[in-house]
């Protein structure tokens, strides 16, 4: 394991590990110049400028018009209240792939679905799909949270971390227990406190609840919650302890309180998909 601590806070960590399940997405319109044109839409549950989780998204839609020569369309901050009524919008405007960026949309893809079978669903973050037009990627999120935790441990000092995660689903639970696992197999003696705020965007609570741990005893701080994060670096800057960026590059966020971060390459996961 390395030992040198400028080294690994200097580490980027790039992960990017996923399965494409079930299905294959309808065929695409033609021009009279026989060119295919694609109409496929990103849909996002916060804004493209969180620096974490949705900024990447838009990246991948971005890297797919660059590279491929493909539009695509983007709607930001899609509530869950919302999630049928857009997907049905979107199903009865034929669109040929709609993504949706996280494993909280995929009960209304599964339930909007069946109506639409000439547009294919494609949920990230989600290992499950339904055949024909409902399909997943699933983020092999535990590893990050393995990586990130072995990282954390080599700079707590008080032998006493938090970690927050947004709803208790099982790829966010599972990236919290392998953050405990990873820093526990480092040194036994290391206390993980877990939590879970039920909200991916309230940044505010992702201050409150870090400064509470903060409060307890914990000398740095992870979290996997969207923008949640945002605040818990807000929060460790505050103090002067150390957190864990995820998702996307977070070290600029806060340069002395980022000891590194662990990233996925969700570009390079969006064009793959196009491409396919």
């Amino acid at each position: 394991m390395f030992r040198n601590k400028k080294f690994i806070g200097l580490l980027l960590v790039v992960l990017l590990l996923v399965s494409v399940i079930s299905g294959c997405a309808s065929e695409p319109t033609t021009t009279d110049g026989d060119k295919k044109e694609y109409k496929i839409v990103l849909l996002l549950p916060g804004p493209i400028n969180d620096q974490g989780w949705n900024a990447t998204a838009y990246e991948g839609l971005q890297l797919v018009e660059k590279d491929l020569d493909i539009k695509m369309e983007y709607l930001e901050s899609v509530q869950q209240s919302d999630f049928e009524a857009v997907f049905t919008d979107y199903g009865e405007k034929k669109y040929d792939l709609v993504f949706a960026h996280g494993t909280q949309f995929y009960d209304a893809a599964i339930a909007v679905g069946p109506n639409y079978p000439d547009t294919f669903f494609m949920v990230i973050n989600s290992e499950e799909g339904q055949a024909p037009n409902v399909g997943g990627i699933g983020v092999r999120e535990w590893e990050g949270g393995y990586i990130a935790g072995s990282l954390a441990a080599m700079y707590t000092e008080a032998k006493n971390m938090g970690a927050i995660g947004s709803f208790p689903f099982p790829v966010i639970a599972g990236t919290l227990d392998a953050f405990e696992a990873a820093a526990q197999r480092y040194d036994p003696a290391i206390k993980v406190t877990k939590t879970y705020v039920n909200s991916w965007e309230d940044i505010q609570l992702g201050k409150e609840t870090a400064l509470a741990m903060i409060e307890s005893g914990a000398d740095l701080v992870f979290c996997s919650a969207n923008q949640v994060g945002l605040g818990s670096i807000e929060a460790a800057k505050s103090k002067g302890v150390k957190a864990v960026g995820y998702i996307s590059p977070q070290n600029e966020i806060a340069p002395d309180t980022v000891i590194s971060s662990v990233t996925y390459n969700v570009p390079g996961l969006f064009k793959s998909t196009v491409e396919q």
